[in-house]
């Protein structure tokens, strides 16, 4: 077979960025033909997308791994995705009996759960405890500063874990070990009251995350403070809430309302079923970090004076919307999507372009848009998230 033929072939089995009204053309030269696939609408942008947005994806599959022998992190900060200031994701498995050690953060703790079981304890400034065992759809919250732990249990675990600060680094946090590595032993052994040698075997180092055994039961490891249990619990299960259904999915809501200890990270749940899409709509109160757990979909992102980008999205991705931007999720495979949408902030709030419209007198609308009847008539006064 000749060259040209030779190209003809490859032309044909793999997708090109051609529009359908004709633009572009074929792209014969060296590229990656897998991530093409994965991202049709960034080789063939719709011909609305127009202007200039920065990346608002980004996939945990192109993030380093910090393997140990307890388990393995990753993380997507703004060194990865620069314009994701406000928040910080990191996704980490642990082991049946691994352990992310005794540590705490600057920056406050928003978790989800998405395989397996684990346990969690805490104390707060005022040495009330805390420790509840986690399982799929729940969630946690640290509080900035409160001292935490993790472990993996019978089956062991993955999760998301969310921090309210872009530039955070799970590398890069506040832990028992690396205090205790550092800190002379005799100034260990006077705050302690024991000999110096109680600190022969004493990590050289911060653990990270270590193996360990399985823990007992929870009922066997209560440790009963004389100051009480703290009062808002760290642990919600979100999948036990009763969700806002609509023709196209459902939605569910956590933020400081009915997760009070939450003030610092407000989320939603989302399930977009094949065919339904995340109506028009944008966020008044911060940036939307978003996590995508099964299935796939799509995104434009509409950042006014002719500003509009498409993004391709399935499980394992983050994306990014900024502030008081207008977008929209639809789903565009044969299962359902399933993502998060998380926001710095103690509330979720969004406004709908079809509410918003519906809300408004009905001729400056039309004037406004030089629309009619059909469109007029359909608006609805009650807000669907997922239509």
């Amino acid at each position: 077979m000749d060259i040209p033929l030779q190209r003809q072939a490859i032309y044909d089995k793999v997708p090109q960025p051609i529009r359908s009204d004709g633009a572009g053309g074929p792209d014969l030269g060296p590229r990656d033909i897998m991530r093409d696939r994965e991202n049709p609408n960034m080789l063939v942008p719709p011909i609305t997308d127009s202007g200039l947005l920065p990346n608002l994806k980004f996939s945990f599959s192109d993030t380093h791994m910090q393997l140990n022998q307890g388990g393995w992190s990753r993380e997507i900060t703004v060194r990865d995705m620069p314009i994701a200031t406000t928040l910080a994701g990191v996704n980490m498995s642990l082991k049946p009996g691994g352990v992310r050690e005794l540590h705490w953060h600057q920056q406050a703790e928003w978790s989800y759960m998405l395989l397996g079981s684990a346990r969690i304890t805490s104390v707060d400034a005022q040495g009330r405890n805390f420790i509840a065992d986690v399982g799929p759809g729940d969630l946690w919250y640290f509080p900035a500063g409160l001292p935490h732990s993790i472990q993996g249990l019978e089956e062991g675990c993955e999760f998301l874990l969310v921090f309210d600060d872009g530039s955070f680094s799970d590398l890069n946090t506040l832990s028992i070990s690396d205090w205790f590595a550092h800190t002379p032993k005799d100034v260990l052994a006077a705050n302690f009251g024991v000999p110096e040698q109680a600190f022969t075997n004493i990590p050289s180092e911060q653990v990270y995350i270590f193996q360990d055994k399985v823990p007992g039961s929870l009922e066997s490891q209560q440790i009963q403070s004389p100051y009480g249990t703290i009062p808002l619990s760290f642990k919600h299960e979100l999948l036990k809430q009763t969700p806002l259904r609509t023709p196209g999915g459902s939605v569910r809501i956590v933020d400081s309302s009915n997760f009070p200890i939450s003030k610092t990270i407000a989320a939603a749940l989302v399930e977009i079923e094949p065919g339904g899409m995340r109506e028009l709509h944008w966020h008044p109160n911060n940036d939307e970090w978003q996590y995508y757990l099964a299935g796939q979909g799509r995104m434009t992102v509409f950042g006014g004076n002719g500003i509009a980008r498409t993004f391709d999205y399935r499980a394992g991705d983050v994306g990014y919307v900024p502030f008081a931007n207008g977008h929209y999720i639809q789903n565009t495979g044969s299962q359902t999507l399933w993502f998060l949408e998380m926001f710095k902030s103690d509330r979720f709030v969004d406004i709908s372009l079809n509410q918003w419209m519906a809300l408004t007198p009905r001729d400056l609308v039309r004037d406004n848009l030089q629309v009619g009847a059909e469109l007029l008539d359909a608006l609805r006064k009650e807000k669907w998230p997922v239509v």
